[in-house]
């Protein structure tokens, strides 16, 4: 009986081990095909050429941006980025007067639903630009944001 129940002892460790070693290689994979020169770019407009050299992006109404238009607190800003827009592949996240406007940038499948739901910081009252990769267009849509105490600094 001993034995039997260091075997299986022995093979739920190994699961566990073997579970963390995979999740900690996932995120270090994640982390080496992160854009580091557009999160970098103290510009958006630069940040924008960098992340997609080349492109146009074009308004479009069917960005939803969530957020409260006067916020207390710049540190833990909420915000809900949802889109009707077919088939997306990204959603970029950009702050235009932060320190780095570039905040996320989400790789989607396409078959999933254009929602994202965080938090960001934000330096001073400015505006957080979404933008949106649907089908290999760019699209955009804007939100003035007030901040009464910055949370960039």
């Amino acid at each position: 009986m001993q034995r039997r129940g260091f075997l299986k002892t022995l093979a739920v460790c190994g699961a566990l081990v073997l579970t963390g070693a995979s999740s900690l290689l996932r995120t270090a994979f994640a982390a080496t095909k992160r854009n580091k020169p557009a999160f970098s770019k103290a510009d958006q407009v630069e940040a924008l050429d960098s992340l997609f050299p080349g492109r146009t992006i074009e308004p479009s109404s069917a960005i939803d941006i969530g957020v409260h238009d006067l916020v207390e607190n710049g540190a833990v800003v909420p915000l809900k980025i949802n889109s009707t827009l077919p088939a997306i592949d990204s959603i970029s996240i950009l702050v235009e007067k932060n320190p780095n406007p570039l905040i996320a940038h989400f790789k989607l499948s396409p078959r999933c639903q254009a929602f994202i739901a965080t938090r960001i910081k934000v330096q001073n009252p400015s505006m957080i630009t979404a933008v949106v990769d649907s089908e290999g267009r760019l699209y955009s849509a804007q939100r003035f944001v007030e901040v009464i105490e910055g949370g960039c600094g």
